[in-house]
């Protein structure tokens, strides 16, 4: 009975015209797991490290934080690959334009509410971006295609002068336009560093 069933289960996975619809189960699932796998261990450190509360409420903290990240991208993906797949079904061809329309529909309805965790996904994909339009590096003719083409040092070294010096300058001057994590991580690193009144809190203070 059992071992039928399971054979039928799989012969139903297994079947090409099923592969679609399926695909959209599984980008959720994948979704779900790399979500919890991202968010957990940086919750973990962050909220450990500059959190404040009990440990349980900071535990909570993580495992919200957790949950949020996990669950939004699992709906994102199951929706971004329903909107490719509706939209591939209508229109009975592949579209270039297809990524985009879905993708954007996808952030909107996932990722459009202001929260720490989205503010963080979104700009954490703003830098991939502004990483991705800036000039490469040249390859030989063996590179293998797909694989990433490398930054030009040049162009990198004036993107990193130009993104610390302006990320100090808003530190200094406009403070309250920067996420409370950068600025806590920041403050520790050039406020607190300024700081001691002993040998003991000179060398160990806040460590």
């Amino acid at each position: 009975m059992l071992s039928g069933v399971k054979a039928a289960v799989e012969n139903f996975v297994l079947d090409p015209k099923n592969q679609a619809p399926l695909s959209i189960i599984k980008g959720a699932r994948n979704g779900l797991v790399y979500g919890a796998k991202i968010r957990f261990p940086h919750a973990l450190v962050m909220i450990t490290l500059f959190g404040s509360g009990s440990m349980r409420h900071r535990f909570s903290r993580i495992i919200t934080a957790t949950r949020q990240h996990s669950t939004r991208l699992c709906l994102y993906v199951a929706l971004y690959k329903a909107l490719v797949l509706a939209q591939r079904m209508r229109n009975g061809k592949v579209d270039s334009l297809e990524p985009f329309v879905a993708g954007m529909l996808g952030g909107w309805l996932m990722f459009g509410e202001l929260t720490p965790v989205n503010e963080q996904i979104v700009l954490y994909c703003v830098g991939r971006i502004v990483a991705a339009l800036l000039p490469r590096a040249e390859v030989s003719a063996h590179h293998p295609p797909g694989k990433a083409v490398p930054i030009d040092k040049g162009a990198f070294q004036v993107f990193a002068a130009l993104t610390w010096g302006t990320i100090m300058w808003l530190f200094v001057h406009k403070r309250e336009r920067l996420n409370r994590g950068l600025v806590l991580s920041m403050d520790y690193l050039y406020v607190l560093s300024d700081k001691w009144d002993s040998l003991r809190n000179f060398l160990w203070h806040n460590v």
